[in-house]
């Protein structure tokens, strides 16, 4: 650990020179393009794998109040089209019962398309580690399943907080004769805890996703500046949306697909950025072991 920070302190001593080397190592990933491709991919995944949580939960919980928990979910990722979202994944339920095994085969592989293609875009950013490490292929296809039961168990954790932020925001207190209450508890509630449920899956797609071991440390740090420069850019991309895009005109009926398609993009640039900054820093480190060890021969 002593020898981590003491490298942390030579790298950070020059933020800019080190940001630079992160960009252009970005530009040489072709990191634009990995984005791309985890934004397509990721479109083709959401609803079938929604899909298949739901049909899975609804056997235990009300189809309306895990609708209304995906909703609020998305808005986090989809900003101002989790609504329609929703009602896509609401349409598809209504005809479940015609879905057979060949049918949830295929949303099943549509559904691990998303985590697929961000494993291998981590692959790319992290090619220094692959020359040491590599992953068995039934592992990284495992992987992409084992996250959508994680999904699954998250959404019934918010379900479960919901419910009691509810109980909570219809409960009224009396202090010198007025009346006071919780009122707005539940939905500032449900929003922290998306946050944090955010932060534990950049931070766990960094942990995971990428070969070889990277420190919960550094795993942490970076899901935490990932979704705080996403909060930033999702609001910015609300704003920009309703105010001065003309994708409504451009684009018609294809409007939806379009904006949820730039907005996943551009949560994948933040994601990938993270994990350059991760595999630059992990790459500066190792010049500079090199060249102590190199100084140390030469005495």
């Amino acid at each position: 650990m002593a020898d981590t920070k003491k490298y942390s302190k030579k790298i950070l001593r020059y933020p800019g020179k080190f940001l630079w080397r992160v960009l252009k190592g970005f530009r040489r990933n072709q990191g634009l393009l990995l984005s791309g491709g985890v934004a397509y991919n990721s479109l083709l995944s959401l609803i079938p794998m929604l899909a298949l949580i739901l049909i899975g939960l609804s056997q235990f919980i009300e189809q309306e109040k895990l609708l209304e928990i995906i909703i609020t979910e998305l808005e986090l990722i989809v900003p101002g089209h989790a609504e329609k979202i929703a009602e896509e994944v609401a349409a598809f339920l209504e005809y479940r019962q015609y879905v057979g095994i060949i049918g949830i085969g295929v949303m099943l592989f549509f559904s691990s398309m998303a985590f697929s293609m961000l494993e291998n875009a981590m692959s790319v950013i992290f090619y220094h580690r692959i020359k040491i490490h590599r992953r068995h292929f039934i592992i990284s296809a495992i992987i992409p399943y084992i996250y959508m039961i994680l999904m699954g168990v998250g959404i019934v954790i918010v379900t479960i907080i919901s419910g009691v932020l509810d109980a909570i925001e219809a409960e009224t207190f009396t202090i010198l004769g007025k009346s006071l209450g919780f009122e707005g508890i539940s939905r500032i509630g449900l929003y922290l805890v998306g946050v944090a449920g955010l932060i534990l899956m950049l931070t766990s797609l960094y942990l995971v996703m990428p070969v070889g071991h990277i420190t919960v440390r550094h795993a942490l740090l970076g899901g935490i500046t990932a979704a705080i420069l996403w909060e930033i850019t999702r609001h910015v991309l609300v704003w920009y949306f309703a105010k001065l895009s003309l994708v409504n005109i451009i684009y018609g009926s294809f409007a939806t697909a379009v904006v949820v398609l730039l907005s996943i993009e551009v949560a994948s640039i933040i994601l990938l950025l993270g994990a350059q900054v991760i595999a630059e820093f992990e790459r500066a480190t190792e010049e500079l072991v090199e060249l102590e060890q190199q100084a140390d021969s030469w005495e």
